[in-house]
C-alpha cells in the first residue's frame, strides 16, 4: 500500500461518508439527473412485475401479520405497511425477477436497495422528489466506491452478494442524506449498516437472493434512523481492525474507492436489463440472438455450441440443468439455448418449469460447451456454433458497455415499463405514473406518485 493510500485508509469511512453527505443538487449534471430518473422508472417497473411473485406474497403475509402503522406503499398492492416492512417487501419484489439494473463497479444491483429504502422513508416524511433524487445519487456513488474498495475478492473469491452487503451501506448513506444527518451521525449510520450487512452468492437461484436486496434496504434504512436517534456504532467500520473490509475481502484498495470514476459519476455506467435473467447471461444471449437472426437458425440446424467466458461467470450463473424458472435465470446453457431458439428472454413468462423442461430447449442446452478462461470482462462472451451442414459461425458481444444515447435508452425503458406495468395498473394509470416519474424533481412530495404505483 502506498503512503497516500495508507493515510486515506486511516479515516476512510468518514471520507466516503463526507463525500456522500455533502452532495447537492447543484453538483449533478443534467445527464446524471436524467439517469437517476431512469433508474426510478426502471425500479418501479421491476417492482410492479415482481409484486405477484410467490416470494413477495410470503414476505407480505409475514409483514402483514406482524402489523404496525400503515405508512408506506407496497408497490403493486393496496396494502400499506410500516416503513421498514415496506422497504423489505418492495426490495425483495423488485429483485424477484432479476430484471433490475446493474453497475459493475459494485458487481451488483444498485437501484433496488436504494429506492426501496428511500421511497418508503420519503413517503413517511413527505420529502420532495428533488431531495430523493440527490440522496439516491449519493447512495449510488458510495456503494460503487465500496465495490472498488473490496474488488475483486469480496464478490469473486469469498462469494458475498454485493447487492446485499454493499447495498446495506448504500441504503444507509442515501437515507442518512435524506434525513440530513451531520457528519458524525452519517458515519455512524454506515457503522450500523456494516454490522448488519449480509448476502451469499451460494443462494443464487433461490428466494434468498431477492431477500438480500430487501434486507439491505431494511438494514440501511434502519441504520440511518437509529443513527438519527443517537444509536452508537463505530465511525471507522470499513478500515478498523476486524472491520468490514478486513473480514469481507482479501483485497483492500482505498485509493480506488476515493478515486474519481471515469466521467465523474459511477451512475453514468449504470446498465439496464432487457433480459429477465442474471446479467452475466446477457452477453451470451445477445450473441446467440445475433447469430440466429443473421443466419436464420433453427434449433435443428445447430450441431454444437461453444461459449467462451470469464471464469467468474462459472461461479455466478452456471446451473447446468435448471428445474425452475428462478434457476433458469442463472443458467448460461439454458438462456443461450432460449436465445438460439427464439424464445423471448425479456418475457417474464419465459422463465418457468415448463421452459426448463422443454425437450427442444433441453436438447439445445446440452449442446452448449462452456470454455472458461481469465483476464476478460465477465460481461464479454465469444460464441461459436457448428451447424449441421458443417459451417462454423461465430460472434462476440460485450454487455458491459452503457448506452451511448440516454434519450434512446429512455424510450426503451418506457417501453419496458409499459410492458411490465400495464397488466397490473392498466393503461391510463401506467401513463400517469410514467409522467410523474418524468417530472420527479418538480414534485413537492412523492405520496401521489406512490399511490399511483399501488394496485
Amino acid at each position: 500500500m502506498n503512503i497516500i493510500a495508507d493515510i486515506a485508509s486511516q479515516d476512510l469511512t468518514r471520507a466516503l461518508a463526507e463525500r456522500a453527505r455533502t452532495l447537492s443538487h447543484a453538483d449533478l449534471p443534467g445527464d446524471v439527473r436524467t439517469l437517476a430518473r431512469q433508474c426510478v422508472l426502471d425500479y418501479v417497473a421491476c417492482t410492479l412485475a415482481g409484486a405477484r411473485e410467490e416470494l413477495t406474497d410470503i414476505l407480505l403475509a409475514e409483514a402483514t401479520e406482524q402489523g404496525g402503522a400503515p405508512i408506506a406503499t407496497v408497490i403493486g398492492h393496496s396494502v400499506r405497511l410500516p416503513v421498514l416492512s415496506a422497504a423489505l417487501v418492495n426490495g425483495a419484489a423488485s429483485h424477484a425477477l432479476d430484471f433490475d439494473d446493474v453497475n459493475l463497479a459494485m458487481t451488483g444491483h444498485p437501484s433496488v436497495v436504494l429506492l426501496s429504502a428511500l421511497l418508503a422513508l420519503a413517503e413517511e416524511r413527505g420529502s420532495s422528489g428533488r431531495d430523493v433524487l440527490v440522496a439516491f445519487v449519493a447512495g449510488y456513488e458510495l456503494q460503487c466506491r465500496l465495490g472498488l474498495l473490496l474488488a475483486p475478492g469480496h464478490y469473486n473469491t469469498l462469494g458475498f452478494h454485493a447487492t446485499g452487503t454493499l447495498g446495506s451501506f448504500g441504503a444507509a448513506a442515501a437515507c442518512a442524506h435524506l434525513l440530513g444527518l451531520d457528519g458524525e451521525k452519517f458515519a455512524t449510520a454506515l457503522g450500523i449498516a456494516g454490522t448488519q450487512a449480509a448476502g451469499l452468492k451460494s443462494m443464487f437461484g433461490t428466494m434468498c437472493k431477492p431477500l438480500h436486496a430487501g434486507k439491505a434496504a431494511y438494514h440501511g434504512l434502519l441504520a440511518a434512523r437509529l443513527a438519527q436517534r443517537g444509536f452508537t456504532s463505530r465511525s471507522d467500520v470499513l478500515e478498523c481492525a476486524q472491520g468490514f473490509a478486513r473480514t469481507h475481502s482479501p483485497d483492500f484498495n482505498p485509493a480506488a474507492a476515493l478515486a474519481e470514476p471515469p466521467g465523474g459519476f459511477h451512475i453514468r455506467n449504470n446498465l439496464f436489463k432487457y433480459h429477465a435473467a442474471c446479467y452475466m447471461t446477457h452477453a451470451p444471449i445477445e450473441a446467440a440472438r445475433r447469430l440466429r437472426e443473421q443466419y436464420g437458425l433453427t434449433p435443428d440446424s445447430i450441431a454444437r455450441i461453444r461459449l467462451r467466458l470469464d471464469e467468474t461467470c462459472g461461479r455466478i450463473c452456471n446451473i447446468a440443468a435448471p428445474r425452475t424458472g428462478l434457476e433458469a435465470k442463472f443458467s448460461l446453457r439454458l438462456t443461450t439455448a432460449m436465445a438460439l431458439a427464439g424464445v423471448d428472454t425479456g418475457g417474464l413468462g419465459s422463465y418457468s418449469e415448463e421452459t426448463a423442461a422443454d425437450p427442444t430447449l433441453v436438447a439445445l442446452r446440452d449442446k452448449v460447451e462452456l470454455d472458461f478462461d481469465s483476464g476478460r470482462p465477465n460481461t464479454f462472451a465469444d460464441l461459436e456454433l457448428v451447424l449441421t451442414d458443417g459451417r462454423r459461425v461465430a460472434t462476440s458481444y460485450d454487455a458491459g458497455v452503457p448506452a451511448s444515447d440516454i434519450d434512446v435508452q429512455g424510450t426503451r425503458l418506457a417501453e419496458k415499463f409499459t410492458s411490465l406495468a400495464e397488466p397490473i395498473l392498466g393503461g391510463a394509470k401506467t401513463r400517469d405514473l410514467i409522467g410523474e416519474i418524468g417530472r420527479l424533481e418538480e414534485l413537492s412530495d412523492l405520496r401521489a406518485l406512490m399511490q399511483l404505483s399501488a394496485a
